[in-house]
C-alpha cells in the first residue's frame, strides 16, 4: 500500500524533511533502496550507507538528519515509527471468517460468528472462541478453553483443556499451552507422577513463539501476564508467572514456581532455577545461569564469552585447581598474619612512620 511522505508524518507523529508529495509503498534496506521506499536508521554501522542510500525517504533521529542527503521522517524513536510505518504500507490481509469444511467443532462449542477455525482444526467440547479470533491449521483448542476476541493461533497450535487467553494474543506455529507441568515423585528407584489440577492464563496483547511451551500449575495456574512476549522454543515450568510487559528471547528456560516482575527482559538460552523471586525491572543477559532471587532492578549477567580454543583449554585446566588455589591463599594469609602479630612491640602498635609487616628502610646518606 503506498502513502505519500505527508500522509506518513500526519500518521506517524514525525517532522518531515522533504516534499510531502513524494509517494513510498515499501520497506526496503538503506543499500538496496529506492526511490519509492521508505528505510530507517538507527545504528552507526550503517552510517555510510545512509549517505548513499537513493530511498524515497528515511526514518531517523534529530541527531542524525544532517547525515541524509534524501527527504527524511524525524522521531525520537525511529525503531518505533518504522515498527508502525511498517503495517501501515504492509498491512496483514483480512482475516477470514466462519469455519473450513474439514475444521472439526464440537456442538457444545460456543463460537463467534465472525471468527475463523481453519483447515483440519479442533475444537473440543465446550471451548469459546471469541469475535474476530483465528483457529489457524491443525490447531487444537481443548476442552473448556477460552480464546479472547481477536487472538491468533497460527497454525499447530495446542491449547489443553482449561486454558484461557485473552485478547489479541499471538500465538506461533507449534507452540503447546497447558500441558501437564515436569512433576514426579519417587517411589524406589521409580517415578510417580504427581496430578497436575491447575491450568494456565495469558493476558491481553501476550505473544508467544514458534515450539515454545507453558506448563499448567499443579495446584495454582500458571499465568502470563498482559504484553509480555515470549520467544521460539521457550519452556515454562508450572505454576510460574511472568509479569506484564517482561520480554524473553529464544532458548531459555524457566524452572517451576519462579515468579518474574514487569518489564524485564530475559536474553537468549538464559536458565533459571525454580521457586526464585525475580523484580521487576530486571534485565538478564544472554546464557545467564540464574540460581538465586534478584529482586532489585538491574542488569545481571553470568557465562562466559568465547575465547581461542587454546585459551580456553588452559583456562579449564586452571578451574579444576581453584579450589586448592583459593585454600592455599588462606594459608598465606594466616600465617602472614601471625608473622604481622609478632613483628610488633610490645604495646601492640608499629612504630609510627613505619609499616608492621615491612621495616622502614634504612636513610641513605647524603
Amino acid at each position: 500500500m503506498e502513502y505519500s511522505l505527508g500522509e506518513l508524518a500526519r500518521r506517524l507523529g514525525l517532522t518531515l524533511a522533504g516534499d510531502p508529495a513524494v509517494r513510498v509503498g515499501r520497506i526496503a534496506p538503506l543499500a538496496e533502496a529506492g526511490a519509492g521506499d521508505l528505510c530507517f536508521y538507527a545504528d552507526k554501522k550503517y552510517r555510510d550507507a545512509l549517505a548513499a542510500t537513493q530511498a524515497g525517504a528515511v526514518i531517523l533521529a534529530p541527531a542524525d538528519q544532517a547525515l541524509c542527503l534524501v527527504p527524511t521522517l524525524v522521531g525520537d524513536n525511529p525503531y518505533l515509527a518504522y515498527a508502525h510505518a511498517g503495517w501501515l504500507l504492509h498491512p496483514p490481509p483480512a482475516a477470514p471468517q466462519g469455519r473450513h469444511p474439514s475444521a472439526v467443532v464440537d456442538a457444545s462449542a460456543r463460537v463467534d460468528p465472525s471468527a475463523w477455525i481453519g483447515p483440519c482444526a479442533v475444537v473440543e467440547a465446550e471451548a469459546e472462541i471469541g469475535p474476530g479470533a483465528f483457529i489457524g491449521p491443525g490447531s487444537v483448542v481443548g476442552p473448556r478453553c477460552r480464546v479472547g476476541a481477536e487472538t491468533r493461533l497460527v497454525a499447530r497450535v495446542t491449547l489443553c483443556p482449561e486454558v484461557r487467553i485473552g485478547r489479541r494474543a499471538l500465538l506461533q506455529p507449534g507452540c503447546v499451552i497447558g500441558r501437564d507441568g515436569f512433576g514426579f515423585a519417587r517411589d524406589g528407584r521409580r517415578w510417580f507422577r504427581m496430578p497436575q489440577l491447575g491450568s494456565v492464563e495469558i493476558g491481553d496483547d501476550v505473544e508467544i513463539g514458534a515450539n515454545s511451551c507453558v506448563d499448567r500449575g499443579a495446584l495454582q495456574d500458571t499465568v502470563i501476564a498482559a504484553g509480555a512476549k515470549i520467544d521460539n522454543l521457550i519452556q515454562i515450568g508450572h505454576n510460574c508467572r511472568i509479569g506484564e510487559n517482561t520480554a524473553m528471547a529464544a532458548c531459555s528456560g524457566i524452572s517451576g514456581s519462579t515468579r518474574i516482575g514487569n518489564d524485564c527482559t530475559i536474553g537468549g538460552a538464559v536458565g533459571m532455577a525454580g521457586h526464585l523471586e525475580i523484580g521487576d525491572n530486571v534485565h538478564f543477559t544472554g546464557m545467564a545461569m540464574v540460581t538465586r532471587s534478584f529482586p532489585e532492578p538491574g542488569v545481571y549477567s553470568s557465562g562466559i564469552p568465547a575465547m581461542p580454543n587454546a585459551d580456553w583449554r588452559k583456562n579449564a585446566a586452571r578451574f579444576r585447581h581453584l579450589d586448592e588455589l583459593t585454600r592455599r591463599v588462606k594459608q598465606l594469609e594466616a600465617a602472614l598474619a601471625t608473622l604481622t602479630t609478632a613483628a610488633l612491640p610490645a604495646g601492640g602498635e608499629a612504630p609510627a612512620g613505619s609499616s608492621p609487616s615491612t621495616p622502614s628502610p634504612e636513610r641513605e646518606p647524603d
